[in-house]
């Protein structure tokens, strides 16, 4: 079973009222953060038990749009055209983006 799902996106696509959105495996919007830079996440301790990284297993390979970024405490994280994913905590449903726009407009829906 494993090996299937290797084989498939890390994400899937799911509709907001803003238009298509890549979503969690449970239909929960992925946001991007613009002062994640170099293909490295800035957001760590605090800032990522509000925004949830979309980890990937230690063995995750990239493929087609999508890589794998290590993150400061050594786990992986899910990147999409070289920008790291995160959930927001306060999304409660699927098509939910009350993280879009946060903090001065630096958190951003992560669209395909």
């Amino acid at each position: 079973m494993g090996v299937a799902l290797a084989q498939m996106a890390p994400t899937k696509t799911g509709d907001s009222a803003k238009g298509k959105v890549l979503t969690d495996a449970q239909g929960m919007t992925l946001y991007t953060f613009d002062k994640d830079a170099g293909g490295k996440s800035a957001c760590n301790g605090p800032c990522a038990t509000n925004w949830p990284p979309l980890m990937a297993s230690a063995d995750a390979k990239p493929a087609a749009s999508y890589t794998v970024v290590t993150r400061d405490d050594g786990g992986k994280q899910w990147a999409y055209k070289g920008k790291p994913l995160y959930t927001w905590k306060n999304d409660k449903k699927p098509g939910d983006i009350t993280g879009d726009g946060f903090l001065n407009g630096a958190w951003h829906i992560a669209q395909p």
